[in-house]
């Protein structure tokens, strides 16, 4: 079997020898450049881990591509047009080139890409340059837009394209897309991503986006408090069968997925490596006998509260859902599936006292 997996790295060294253990089916790992907060797109308040430690890492990894996160939504206009500013992350970008540790960049603001091109060339030409999945491309229109765009920066095309979500719960539009680019460009590697467990065309998602971008720039996340209280948690919590509708893919249903994509890609680097590692262990094995939500990124905070019985679900689960029309209004399918295979949790609440020896 080809390698398939794309999952987070992160510098402990515990996780990496669990991935140096798991190399045959690796394509790629992903990390946080850990410049600064306002490169990623993911929350980073916690201190920035040192950069060496990430290059020693890295290091250690032989055999899959590395690919660093430069994918926030935007950034600030100071850094797009003050070479002071930009300096920092190409040398930064330079220092992983020649210890060779990085293969290209995942990015979502254009703007920035252009920046690194023209500050850089010599550096943009030693890297290729992979839309986030955030770029939402969900047709080959989109597809061949973003590598027409990215021909007229001095990078190098990428290696791979990360497809949208929806796709996840669309196999014919999935298949179409898959052939035609396949057919037109050999080379180019798709990506599907799993277990982020997002809501459906997620009505927030854009803004969500943002607010982090902000939030990685002052230091202040309010992010939390905002889903919570207006957003998709609030929903979610209210309406828990409707995590069902998420357009997640199972272990169990990663081959019929590899039939059209060449590569599945993993999240959760935020959640640590326990849940990494238990991720990618279900996904090697294509099974996993435990609550479907110890899987998911996105939907983690659900999984102390709720048991989601991944055994339960039926073998076509991925297409029937492929099936679904999005008229919930007139359909009670999700709601019942969800009645016959979940049940809450008891609370239970962490002791968080410090402990000191007799």
């Amino acid at each position: 079997m080809k390698p398939f997996l794309n999952v987070p790295f992160l510098p402990e060294d515990r996780y990496i020898d669990f991935l140096i253990e798991c190399s045959a089916d690796l394509d790629s790992v992903h990390f946080s450049l850990l410049h600064s907060r306002t490169l990623d797109s993911r929350i980073r308040i916690e201190p920035a881990v040192a950069h060496e430690s990430v290059v020693a890492g890295l290091a250690r990894l032989r055999g899959p591509k590395k690919y660093a996160l430069l994918n926030s939504r935007f950034y600030t206009p100071e850094l797009l047009i003050d070479h002071s500013t930009i300096e920092p992350i190409l040398r930064t970008l330079d220092h992983c080139l020649e210890h060779g540790v990085i293969d290209g960049i995942v990015y979502c603001d254009h703007y920035l890409l252009q920046t690194l091109s023209d500050e850089a060339p010599e550096i943009a030409a030693r890297l290729e340059a992979v839309p986030s999945a955030n770029t939402m491309l969900d047709s080959c229109h989109k597809i061949e837009a973003q590598l027409a765009y990215i021909d007229e920066t001095g990078f190098k095309p990428p290696g791979k394209i990360i497809l949208d979500r929806s796709l996840n719960r669309n196999l014919d539009e999935l298949a179409k897309i898959c052939l035609n680019i396949h057919r037109h460009f050999p080379a180019l590697k798709l990506e599907a991503l799993a277990n982020e467990g997002c809501l459906p065309y997620c009505p927030f998602k854009l803004s969500h986006d943002s607010y982090i971008a902000l939030a990685n720039m002052d230091g202040q996340d309010l992010t939390h408090v905002i889903n919570c209280d207006i957003g998709c948690m609030r929903l979610l919590d209210e309406q828990p069968h409707r995590l069902l509708q998420s357009p997640f893919i199972r272990p169990e249903d990663v081959d019929l997925y590899l039939y059209h994509v060449d590569t599945i890609k993993l999240c959760g680097r935020t959640l640590g490596p326990d849940f990494l590692i238990n991720a990618i262990t279900a996904y090697r094995a294509r099974r996993y006998d435990g609550n479907l939500l110890d899987l998911m990124d996105a939907m983690s905070w659900l999984a102390d509260r709720l048991y989601v019985d991944n055994t339960l679900l039926s073998f076509d689960f991925a297409n029937m859902l492929s099936q679904c029309d999005n008229r919930c209004d007139r359909c009670g399918f999700c709601k019942e599936l969800f009645d016959s295979i979940s049940h809450p949790l008891p609370l239970h609440i962490k002791d968080l006292r410090a402990t000191t020896a007799d």
